[in-house]
């Protein structure tokens, strides 16, 4: 890779950091420089990859491309979940962490972006940044995930070895004060689009259903 390969050190940055922060001077570059980005698209798609960025999250990251799931994922006799070795009940820690903090924000999100659309003309209102602060990100209680998903998530022991390995991906951070907090990649984790509504209306409905209508009454109270 040559001195000038900006678009190769971003790729090698990413496959060693795992997340890159929006404002860095190459995440930028990739997100606003038309030729830097289909140069980019281009050789992360050869190698089976894809971008992952959202207008609405500070990171952006890569994962593996759709088309090149089935390889991966489908290689052995059973799919694999994840690349990353984590057991079944990890995950469904990090599908309800993800549940219970990007849901929110993302609502949180949407409704500011409305509120200052609203107080402009609509001229500016469409070049108004889309708020992405961790301002608007809530925090989960370890001791209120215990309480309300600890006998469906392996337990206390369980739950804090898991929430160890989500922390070392990069997924949360774990404060001093007993929270969790939201980490540079958990809104990177799922699709979105493709995600919260099976979310909402699945399996999870009725367990998310109090966390939704207390985190409602909060970003009213805001």
């Amino acid at each position: 890779m040559s001195q000038t390969d900006d678009v190769g050190a971003l790729i090698a940055r990413l496959l060693a950091q795992r997340g890159l922060p929006r404002d860095d001077a190459q995440a930028r570059r990739a997100l606003l420089d038309e030729a830097f980005r289909e140069d980019l698209d281009r050789r992360l798609e050869a190698c089976g990859l894809s971008l992952r960025e959202h207008p609405y999250t500070p990171w952006i990251g890569i994962a593996l491309a759709r088309g090149a799931e089935r390889a991966v994922f489908g290689a052995e006799q059973t799919w694999l979940s994840n690349t990353l070795g984590l057991d079944r009940d990890a995950i469904a820690l990090l599908v309800v962490l993800w549940a219970l903090i990007i849901l929110p924000k993302r609502q949180r999100q949407l409704d500011r972006q409305s509120a200052e659309q609203a107080n402009q003309s609509q001229m500016f209102a469409e070049a108004k940044p889309i708020p992405v602060s961790a301002d608007v990100a809530p925090t989960v209680a370890e001791r209120t995930l215990l309480a309300d998903f600890g006998d469906r998530l392996g337990g206390k022991t369980r739950i804090n070895l898991n929430l160890g390995q989500l922390a070392r991906h990069g997924f949360v951070q774990r404060t001093r004060g007993g929270d969790i907090a939201e980490g540079p990649l958990l809104d990177l984790a799922f699709d979105y689009e493709r995600t919260a509504r099976r979310i909402l209306d699945g399996a999870l409905a009725d367990l998310l259903a109090p966390h939704r209508a207390a985190g409602a009454e909060e970003a009213a109270d805001v």
